[in-house]
């Protein structure tokens, strides 16, 4: 029965379990879900079913089968671990959910079409070098770009940041709402050199938010120069902070197709590699497990945004679980993590608590301070 996905529990069987198995079948059609009896095990026949209805009615058989209750709770359990299949209404559907989707000779038509072509020809190094010693592990006051400047070629294997949003921000020792082409001017300058120090197969990982009142898709803007610099667009993760925070309208545009303002309750994180999709580490130093592998390479994030920013007197921080979530899906233990716009210090600081040899800048001696005392504090946690 190809049509089905199959299922082989091996249980003890008896006369009342049999009868409470038919009660909590007889609910369901015999082209969504079936069961028999194969050499005395429970086979399952599995095409489509609600999960939250099957739980409902589990739940039910139970109560006049309590005794046997136990191979409920297997059957359910086998039929939640299949973490392939699609949806149908309120249905899981788990055989040919994804015919429409296969492609005949998929690798050669990739081929014929040209992967990221926008950064095939580049004139990336591929000899990758260590970091000098007097920058591992430390906090920098400065000018990234300038900073930047004194590291070699190829030492950085993640970059994680979230440049200035330029929206008139109380930030401390920067100017926030300068004009666009300063602001876009001396943002690329320093991604320029972010490019040079990021080894090949690195990651660079931007957390920005347009600003969608003066409608400047900064997300686009930024993606282009990264793209125009030959770097690989590996994709987009949509983090979303459920923060209505948006005016419903502007004036003249309340119940009306004038100017209606659309809301948004989210921010972008844009994802680069540099020369190759593939960054090289051992297995071993893979620190993220199966569970968080499958739900964070689903990219939408729902994460809620950093509630300790009076604390720390920055404006704009993210939280350390978005911080973590970028370091163990894009790096290994023991590779570099930079953060150019270190503000306070979280990607340095969640690196640290992760193993990973950070290196934080920031143009602010205030932030850098604080961003050491995080630092600190989780040094001392660990003795």
């Amino acid at each position: 029965m190809e049509e089905y996905k199959k299922i082989s529990i091996p249980f003890q069987l008896d006369n009342e379990i049999l009868v409470g198995l038919q009660k909590l079948f007889s609910y369901y059609p015999h082209s969504d879900i079936f069961f028999k009896i194969e050499n005395g095990n429970l086979v399952l026949y599995l095409k489509q079913l609600d999960l939250s209805d099957f739980k409902r009615k589990i739940w039910y058989v139970k109560k006049i089968f309590p005794q046997k209750s136990e191979i409920f709770d297997i059957i359910l359990n086998e039929i939640e671990k299949i973490k392939s299949y699609g949806l149908k209404g309120k249905k899981r559907v788990f055989v040919g959910y994804n015919e429409e989707r296969k492609v005949k000779d998929r690798k050669k038509k990739e081929l014929e079409r040209g992967s990221y072509f926008y950064a095939k020809i580049h004139n990336f190094s591929k000899k990758n070098n260590p970091l000098p010693e007097e920058f591992k592990n430390k906090i920098i006051v400065g000018d990234s770009e300038e900073v930047l400047k004194k590291l070699p070629d190829n030492c950085i294997d993640l970059i994680f940041t979230s440049p200035p949003y330029n929206f008139g921000l109380e930030y401390e020792n920067h100017k926030d709402g300068i004009n666009w082409n300063e602001y876009f001017s001396k943002l690329f300058a320093i991604f320029a050199e972010c490019i040079r120090v990021l080894k090949y197969g690195g990651r660079i990982v931007v957390n920005v938010q347009p600003l969608f009142s003066d409608y400047i898709p900064i997300h686009h803007i930024i993606s282009n120069f990264f793209m125009r610099n030959k770097l690989i667009w590996k994709g987009e993760i949509i983090w979303e902070k459920h923060n209505y925070n948006c005016k419903y309208t502007a004036w003249g545009s309340w119940k009306s197709p004038s100017n209606p303002y659309l809301k948004y309750t989210w921010e972008f994180l844009e994802i680069f590699s540099k020369g190759t999709l593939t960054h090289s580490g051992s297995k071993q130093l893979a620190d993220i497990s199966a569970d968080e592998f499958k739900k964070w390479v689903y990219a939408k994030w729902d994460i809620a945004p950093e509630r300790d920013m009076r604390k720390y007197g920055h404006p704009a921080m993210f939280p350390e679980e978005l911080a973590k979530r970028v370091i163990k899906l894009f790096s290994y233990k023991g590779d570099v993590v930079l953060d150019p716009f270190n503000g306070v210090g979280t990607t340095t600081v969640v690196a640290k608590k992760l193993g990973r040899i950070y290196l934080g800048i920031d143009i602010s001696e205030e932030y850098c301070r604080k961003a050491e005392e995080r630092i600190l504090r989780e040094e001392n946690r660990l003795l």
